[in-house]
């Protein structure tokens, strides 16, 4: 068996990740990236958050996927590089595999060692797709090899994962994928704003899977910072920001308390939050303008008949 190629891109290995955390916790409004949440055992978390039934964005991009897979096919083209951007486990890129059929798959996590394990039992059952994966944090800089075929690059980002990015953010991301695309596109999942009721029952949900993802955050971070975080003196809190239309995840301080790690220190009081996420909503108005700022002149859009959530292929 063909062992898929597996490489760490060198910002992530040169990174210095423990200053990066440091600056967002000494700062003013504690703040963690949320990248972060993506450690081993969060990215298996986030896989279980997909499977609970409050969580409609999963369930409602796979139903748009299943329903309109010949209209996707036929706006994408077969053949080509399929670029999957924070690609999990794999799963929603492979259900594009039959109908696609490309010849490359470039899986990209910031989560390597979760991706490559995913990545070695995919390419058991599908031997002739070359596959590859990177270890990236694409939120700072998208950077594909040249060894990736420049022609006919499709680039993957379901989820709706770009609403974690601020405006700006999202469209510097989406003109690098623009810019990288050449010939293809960007097959993308979007969230649209809807009632508080939907938005808080998918992200606090009852058996409070979504609560241990945020608080396994500061897990992952004593493990980059060498901090002594415990998850039992916090508890996970949302709000929703309709100035800024989206869902806000915190981390909230239960009792006066100080987190030490080499060479520095940080006091937190009852009450104080530390902001992990932010999770923008559009409307299809305001995505297709974002798109088109970011270069992509044409779009096929598809939605589900509660306007939830909106599949697009941009060009």
């Amino acid at each position: 068996m063909q062992i898929p190629t597996f490489s760490q891109d060198i910002q992530i290995v040169h990174h210095d990740f423990a200053s990066e955390i440091e600056v967002g916790l000494l700062a003013h409004s504690p703040f963690i990236s949320p990248k972060f949440l993506y450690d081993p055992l969060g990215s298996h978390l986030f896989t279980a958050i997909t499977l609970l039934p409050e969580y409609y964005p999963t369930n409602t991009e796979k139903n748009i996927f299943t329903q309109y897979q010949d209209q996707i096919t036929a706006a994408v083209g077969i053949g080509g590089t399929l670029i999957d951007l924070g690609a999990g486990n794999c799963q929603k890129a492979e259900s594009f595999f039959d109908s696609l059929k490309p010849s490359h798959y470039l899986a990209i996590d910031f989560s390597a060692e979760y991706l490559h394990n995913a990545l070695v039992n995919l390419e058991e059952k599908y031997p002739h797709i070359k596959m590859q994966c990177i270890g990236m944090d694409f939120s700072r800089h998208l950077n594909i090899p040249h060894s990736i075929a420049t022609n006919k690059r499709t680039f993957f980002y379901p989820g709706s994962s770009i609403g974690n990015f601020l405006s700006s953010e999202a469209l510097e991301l989406l003109r690098q994928i623009k810019s990288q695309s050449n010939d293809g596109g960007l097959l993308i999942g979007v969230d649209l704003m809807k009632e508080d009721s939907v938005l808080m029952a998918a992200y606090d949900d009852p058996l409070k899977v979504t609560a241990a993802f945020n608080l396994n955050i500061l897990r992952s971070i004593n493990s980059h910072l060498g901090s002594n975080f415990k998850v039992e003196q916090f508890r996970h809190k949302v709000k929703i920001n309709h100035t800024d239309n989206r869902v806000e995840l915190y981390l909230e301080v239960l009792e006066d308390l100080t987190v030490s790690w080499p060479g520095y220190s940080k006091e937190f009081k009852a009450g104080d939050l530390i902001h992990t996420e932010h999770s923008h909503k559009y409307t299809v108005e305001s995505i297709k303008q974002l798109l088109k700022n970011a270069g992509f002149e044409k779009t096929h859009i598809w939605t589900d008949p509660k306007d939830y959530f909106a599949v697009i292929y941009a060009q």
